[in-house]
């Protein structure tokens, strides 16, 4: 099961490495540099934005059907929209017609997005009851990984089709598109899912009689789950976790440079252009890697403790980082934001497995698939008030480029604390929201 759930979140992880399109997309007319008529990046850039949203907002509304059409017709779908997300943009590229990339990779590929990304929780959630945190959290590891996949496939291909009238974007597109189809259709005709009843032998004492792990919470349906202060609590504690890490991610780059430049530490430790892609490949690498090691690691400490170690500990490193910029202290630096972006994965893995503790396994799917709606709001939330902040600090306040982050760094500190106290506020859910048995 977990090779079917990761054909999927490896194919759409894509998303992560759209920005290699970006200005290939600018350049269609021009195709060795933008020409009159040419789309502008903040045109193109919206494609990623309605994607983003298309994702939480399709897990949300397609949570339920996904639970009673089962994984298979749910990541079928996906398929079918994700890769047909890439045909209509292909189309859109011939035509020059920016909203038939909005449509395509925005809208279709959006709900490809939420359906193929919940669509496995559930599944791996009830062959797992014995590690629902390492189980889930092998398949979102291919959400994060997807983009050093599809980063070098995408700028190999358009190498290949590109010539002295094209890009080479359309021909990738279309390629991209049959690719993914097959190897999600992969995960659609392996998957499974368990007969009723099933767990594994043994379980739930390990060999030596030890509990290895809690059981699943008793059931709540997805419209009773909303209803509970902890769906609310759990959505505050995602959000939060995510705002402090995706807003840094956007800017991971530029922050690096800024901070590190020629003028504040020197000619010789100055960080280049390149060592800052490099810098960002390597968050990348620790965002994949954090979801797998931190989701077994609650298997074992518990959820609550997992993200109590999340808010705290990145509450302290947050405030640490201006600290290492006054010092010039690139490795110190880097090291942080390594660590803050394993449990910026973390938080996505977990989250399923600390659904699952409240609410059972009965509709975790539908209930993760409304949850997403904290990622939609973080994805607005965090580059909104990195960005603006740091333009205002340096526009209005004349503050230096590699100060301009500090306040920010706090902030971050600050949300993570709100955080922590909304995640120890997590209780058990009241028997009255229980689903009845019969």
């Amino acid at each position: 099961m977990p090779p079917a759930a990761l054909a999927i979140h490896l194919c759409i992880g894509q998303i992560y490495a759209y920005s290699v399109f970006n200005k290939p997309l600018t350049q269609l007319l021009g195709v060795t540099q933008a020409a009159p008529g040419d789309w502008s990046l903040v045109q193109v850039g919206h494609i990623f934005s309605i994607a983003l949203f298309c994702l939480g907002a399709a897990a949300a509304v397609f949570g339920k059907w996904l639970e009673r059409a089962g994984p298979r017709k749910a990541m079928f779908v996906s398929a079918l929209c994700f890769s047909g997300g890439f045909f209509v943009s292909a189309f859109g590229v011939w035509q020059h017609e920016i909203w038939l990339l909005y449509l395509g990779h925005g809208v279709l590929g959006g709900i490809g997005l939420g359906l193929g990304y919940i669509s496995p929780v559930s599944t791996l959630i009830r062959w797992f009851p014995d590690r629902p945190g390492m189980a889930t959290g092998m398949a979102i590891m291919g959400f994060g990984g997807g983009a050093m996949v599809a980063a070098p496939l995408s700028i190999w291909l358009m190498g290949l089709f590109r010539s002295p009238v094209s890009t080479g974007v359309a021909e990738t597109f279309l390629v991209m598109g049959g690719l993914y189809f097959a190897y999600m259709l992969f995960g659609v005709l392996t998957v499974r899912i368990p007969p009723p009843g099933w767990r594994p032998e043994g379980w739930p004492r390990s060999r030596s009689g030890a509990k290895t792990v809690r059981s699943a919470g008793a059931d709540v349906d997805a419209a009773r789950a909303i209803r509970t202060p902890q769906f609310y609590l759990l959505f505050a504690v995602l959000m939060l976790n995510v705002t402090a890490g995706i807003g840094v991610l956007g800017q991971a780059s530029v922050m690096i440079q800024e901070m590190f430049s020629e003028k504040v530490v020197g000619t010789a430790r100055a960080v280049t252009t390149a060592a800052a892609g490099g810098f960002v490949g390597l968050l990348s690498l620790f965002n994949m890697a954090g979801r797998f090691f931190w989701s077994s690691l609650s298997d074992r400490i518990g959820r609550k403790s997992t993200y109590t170690v999340f808010f705290l500990f990145g509450a302290v490193l947050y405030f640490l980082i201006p600290l290492t910029g006054q010092m010039g202290n690139v490795v110190l630096f880097v090291a942080a934001f390594c660590v803050i972006m394993s449990m910026y994965g973390g938080g996505f893995a977990t989250i399923p497995a600390y659904l699952r503790d409240m609410f059972g396994t009965m509709e975790v799917g539908a209930i993760h698939g409304r949850l997403l709606l904290a990622w939609s709001a973080a994805a607005i939330l965090g580059p909104q008030l990195v960005n603006n902040l740091r333009a205002y600090q340096m526009e209005t306040l004349q503050v230096p480029a590699a100060q301009a982050y500090s306040t920010t760094m706090y902030i971050m500190a600050g949300l993570l604390v709100v955080g922590f106290v909304c995640n120890i506020c997590i209780r058990p859910v009241h028997e009255k929201y229980h689903y009845p048995q019969l």
